[in-house]
């Protein structure tokens, strides 16, 4: 006579709890609040895949979003320790960026890296350093230590592959003040017609210069910007049409 097949005891079934004819005791499988909580308040920003092949002949805009704790980033100290994270950046031969610009959660980047490693290595070495001092910021101003998290998911990156999307990229990142309605802060913002808070300053392409840059106003310590070296940001924009105004508030990107 065969030996009989030793079973295991299932768990008992809470009552009220309901049952399913594929897991009848109720317990693991899909449902509705099963899995890994997400760490960030907020929905998903974007889900974690392989970023696709980069072409180093063409820029790239990305997108840096922080955590509300961080605070306004338009502020002088703010500024200053995004500027010294760019600095740090400076002598990487394979990473550059072009363009930036700080609003009051994110900070918009035109970039151009070598390759997707070195895109992503460029990125996350600028939100190393700025995260450190931003982190070091808000406690000399409150007084309490801070070690959170500073920018909230992955970045967000749109390669630019056509003069049109590199001029309207341009358009978007240097007056991205105004879209956001930030030159209507106060008097001074709505006279000036250069966002302190960008890298406009040293953009010769305004439509009103006809090429010339600005000279920096006294005191003012411009981001250590790279000179673009790719054919779209070097020039090939102009294809795209007009040249951008310093008045122009630009709309969604396509």
């Amino acid at each position: 006579m065969a030996a009989k097949r030793a079973r295991q005891a299932g768990l008992p079934r809470t009552e009220g709890a309901p049952r399913r004819a594929s897991n009848p005791t109720g317990h693991g499988g899909k449902r509705a609040g099963a899995g890994r909580k997400r760490t960030l308040p907020g929905p998903p920003r974007g889900k974690h895949r392989a970023r696709p092949f980069h072409d180093r002949r063409l820029p790239v805009h990305v997108v840096l979003r922080v955590a509300r704790q961080v605070g306004r980033l338009r502020r002088p100290q703010a500024y200053a320790a995004v500027r010294a994270a760019m600095i740090a950046l400076v002598g990487r031969a394979d990473f550059r960026v072009v363009h930036l610009s700080i609003q009051r959660h994110h900070i918009h980047l035109l970039c151009e890296a070598d390759d997707r490693r070195a895109l992503a290595n460029g990125v996350r070495a600028l939100c190393v350093s700025a995260a450190r001092r931003l982190n070091a910021l808000i406690v000399a101003e409150p007084g309490a230590p801070r070690r959170g998290r500073v920018f909230t998911d992955r970045y967000h990156a749109t390669t630019l592959a056509k003069p049109r999307q590199a001029r309207h990229a341009l358009a978007y990142v240097l007056n991205n003040w105004r879209r956001h309605r930030e030159d209507h802060a106060g008097l001074g913002q709505r006279r000036a017609p250069l966002d302190r808070y960008a890298s406009g300053v040293a953009f010769a392409g305004w439509a009103e210069r006809d090429g010339v840059p600005f000279a920096w106003p006294k005191g003012f310590e411009p981001m250590p910007t790279a000179a673009p070296q790719t054919w779209l940001m070097q020039g090939g924009w102009k294809r795209g049409g007009p040249a951008p105004s310093l008045w122009e508030r630009p709309g969604p990107l396509a």
